[in-house]
């Protein structure tokens, strides 16, 4: 199960903007002839850019996700033109619609929970076949067993259940719900933003059906705003892949370097680095070392002071403080290289662990596990008049870690202190 800080609500937030757009959209009642051209145009418009961007990118989960909604798109919008146009529905509407309201939920997160684990062609053949496997059969029902098949998805299977506010098939009902519960396991298995636009995605789907036939354009909005969520959610994942570090969930490098380019005149910059870390991984092995740099990360993201920590490279950190001094951060750093000199990391024997929770709680009452704790070294450098660029004042803040490791290391050091009267602080003093 995954650490609860893994989920944010900025995974939410660009789908639950977009829905939002498309509600307020969807129940504007005068429309321009420029909105009602764009509208029909817009689906397609949608799935082809959007559709290319995940082609490119491999992202073959996302394109089908987004030619399972054209797909309902394309044959809703042929009844709802025709309705438009006659003032009557044709006659197999009906089935097409209950057919949609069925399908279209049970493919999406079919789709959606359907991750990419074999060869992408292989992956893409599957997904093909089963969508011509549904789409197929509902098409072949739908030709030759038109009120048959109306009567057996119109009918109500339980009618404790069924509410008068139910405009939707009752089989669609527990296919949306069983859809949804599967998105919202996976999003808490593995907090993304692709797996929190299929959630939003699916909640404008429930919400677009119904609406359909009653409320105009409609369907447009809302499938092409699903679409979007979903490529929005791929340009959201590959910001992340850019400009975030994947262990240890820190901004990154690169956005490190474009931080700097926009902190103004007063600033100051900190090196970490995690003493002896080398040592400790050969000792311990990579996992325990890998289990260190997220301990330091996590306490390093709660620096405060209006500091903003990075992951520079290996074991090394840099801390941000936009509009400081020196004296002013200098507290807040010796306070998190405290904090992390004097906790402690249990190490368990992993060919021993316990079977089960019980067994687990039994052994923390005894020593079943050894602990090491780990302290970092600090730089720090304050942007000076004779410092033209952001970089000058990294290195300088470089130095002040090599300072700090030669002063014995576990401590914070600052470029040129004695000129500033900085004072060297150490585990001991600690």
């Amino acid at each position: 199960m995954p650490r609860s800080s893994a989920v944010h609500f900025s995974h939410f937030l660009p789908s639950l903007l977009l829905l939002l757009a498309g509600l307020a959209a969807a129940y504007v009642k005068d429309l321009n002839v420029f909105f009602t051209s764009l509208f029909n145009v817009l689906p397609t418009l949608v799935l082809l850019l959007g559709g290319a961007y995940c082609a490119v990118y491999r992202r073959q989960r996302e394109l089908f996700l987004m030619v399972t909604v054209y797909i309902a798109y394309f044959l809703l919008d042929t009844q709802t033109d025709y309705y438009r146009d006659n003032g009557r529905v044709r006659e197999d509407a009906a089935v097409v619609f209950h057919l949609c309201c069925l399908l279209l939920p049970l493919l999406f997160g079919l789709f959606a929970a359907w991750q990419e684990r074999t060869h992408l062609f292989q992956d893409m053949v599957a997904r093909f076949a089963v969508l011509l496997a549904f789409g197929s059969v509902a098409l072949g029902l739908e030709q030759s067993y038109p009120q048959a098949l109306l009567n057996w998805l119109a009918e109500i299977r339980w009618p404790a259940l069924h509410g008068s506010w139910m405009s939707l098939i009752q089989l669609s009902y527990p296919v949306f719900f069983a859809a949804f519960l599967l998105l919202a396991i996976q999003y808490w298995r593995s907090p993304r933003p692709l797996h929190a636009a299929q959630l939003v995605g699916l909640l404008g789907l429930f919400w677009m059906l119904p609406k359909t036939f009653i409320l105009p354009f409609t369907l447009n909005i809302m499938c092409s705003q699903v679409m979007l969520m979903i490529a929005a959610a791929v340009a959201h994942e590959a910001y992340q892949m850019a400009f975030r570090d994947e262990l240890t969930g820190l901004p990154g490098r690169r956005a490190l370097n474009e931080r700097m380019q926009r902190l103004g005149r007063n600033y100051v910059l900190a090196m970490t680095d995690v003493d002896h870390f080398k040592k400790f991984n050969d000792t311990h092995g990579h996992d325990v070392g890998d289990q260190v740099l997220r301990l330091v990360a996590s306490k390093l993201s709660k620096v405060t002071g209006g500091g903003r920590a990075y992951r520079y490279g290996g074991e090394e950190f840099a801390v941000v403080f936009a509009g400081k001094t020196l004296d002013e951060c200098m507290p807040h750093l010796e306070m998190i290289r405290e904090i992390i000199a004097t906790y402690n990391i249990q190490l368990r024997n992993q060919d021993n662990r316990p079977q089960d929770d019980q067994q687990g709680r039994q052994r923390r009452g005894v020593a079943a596990a050894s602990s090491v704790s780990v302290t970092i070294s600090i730089g720090v450098a304050e942007r000076l008049a004779e410092h033209r660029t952001p970089e000058e004042v990294l290195k300088a803040a470089d130095q002040a870690l090599y300072s700090a490791k030669g002063a014995g290391r576990n401590c914070v050091m600052a470029f040129g202190q004695n000129r500033r009267g900085a004072v060297r602080m150490d585990a001991a003093a600690g």
